[in-house]
């Protein structure tokens, strides 16, 4: 994997860039739409790249172990051959969801002892055996093991937390360095920031990171639960520390106010499940502001869903008609809004990419985060 850094902003420190992998390369910043058990909720790939014109997406590792498992996706030569998607892919480690199975869960040095939430059946993550793991799922950008910790946190319990996953960091990176890709093409580790958020554990946890000189960095952490502005302010610490020439990744954040704050923090990918998991509710977003696609404002509007899309299925079904198909509870109406929503977090990166190379991002974004937040 290579990072090209191409622009930085002058009165922000919002950049684009390239990231060049063996499967495609990715323009930053970028949204990567999350495809936790092999798919993107209710799209095909061909419209995750000709509609939605997603450069990179998102596997699971916990959801991939459990099912298909990894036996078959080894058979099959990866993920890229099981679910047909040709361009790059990012696994996360699993630490997330072991964060979320909290009842369900025991914490060690070795690793963590987790049940199944499907069937109740016990199994055991290491930083050794997720690497293996992410090996076998084959993703062009994996991360290291990691405990994402809750919030609010004991700053004693995300100290001792921030240790451990800095010692399986190292464990991560020994046995990376020691295993060999499976597939035709090269892996990339990334390791992960923690630290709650506290200053003094987030500033070390980002020198212990950056002292490892992998070609990539990721923030995990945030967006569970802690108010926007300390999401912020622990955000622009870390990047003010991680190198420069180096891609960093927010992970499971967030809004769209979100992702341009950051964005102008200096973070160059995101991921998040909000656009397909509101889409399913009836929660579309656009750049005039939010739309509930059940209110019954709708049912008489023919105007197109949102004519400033750039997802032609946005431009073709009328408000009315998508309203229709959620008080029908229509299959096809999630899937709509889906492609809605995933389009229109790309357009969102892919126009703060143009605006930083033109010099208009800031104030862009400024005004743009103010349409973003309006009910409609």
């Amino acid at each position: 994997m290579k990072f090209i850094l191409q622009y930085t902003d002058k009165v922000s420190s919002a950049r684009a860039g390239q990231i060049e992998t063996d499967h495609g390369t990715i323009e930053t910043p970028i949204f990567m739409p999350v495809g936790t058990v092999a798919t993107v909720k209710g799209i095909h790939q061909h419209e995750l790249k000709e509609d939605i014109k997603a450069q990179i997406i998102l596997g699971n590792t916990y959801h991939l172990y459990l099912r298909p498992g990894v036996d078959i996706l080894r058979q099959a030569g990866g993920l890229h051959r099981f679910n047909g998607w040709d361009g790059p892919i990012l696994t996360d480690s699993g630490g997330y969801q072991v964060y979320s199975l909290s009842q369900r869960r025991k914490i060690k040095e070795e690793g963590v002892t987790f049940r199944s939430h499907i069937d109740g059946s016990k199994h055991f993550f290491s930083p050794e055996n997720a690497m293996d793991i992410q090996r076998i799922i084959g993703g062009d950008i994996i991360m290291a093991f990691d405990e994402c910790t809750p919030y609010p946190c004991d700053y004693h319990y995300a100290k001792r937390s921030m240790k451990m996953t800095h010692r399986w960091l190292e464990r991560c990176c020994n046995h990376f360095d020691k295993t060999t890709d499976l597939y035709d093409y090269t892996q990339t580790l990334f390791p992960i920031v923690q630290g709650s958020t506290y200053k003094d554990l987030r500033k070390e946890s980002a020198e212990t990171i950056a002292s490892f000189e992998r070609e990539g960095n990721a923030i995990g952490g945030l967006s569970v639960g802690e108010p926007a502005p300390e999401m912020y302010e622990t955000t622009a610490l870390v990047c003010s520390i991680l190198p420069k020439d180096k891609p960093r990744y927010l992970m499971g954040v967030g809004t769209p106010t979100n992702i341009l704050e950051c964005i102008a923090l200096g973070i160059d990918m995101f991921d998040c499940v909000l656009p397909s998991r509101n889409a399913r509710h009836g929660l579309l977003y656009t750049r005039r502001g939010v739309m509930n696609m059940k209110n019954a404002k709708w049912k008489d509007d023919f105007s197109p869903i949102d004519e400033e899309s750039t997802c032609k299925t946005s431009r073709f079904y009328t408000k009315a008609y998508l309203r229709h198909l959620f008080q029908s509870r229509e299959l096809l109406a999630a899937q709509v809004a889906t492609l809605h929503n995933l389009s229109f977090y790309l357009w969102l990166v892919g126009e703060a990419r143009k605006r930083i190379i033109d010099g208009t991002f800031l104030q862009w974004k400024n005004k743009m985060v103010q349409s973003l937040e309006v009910r409609l």
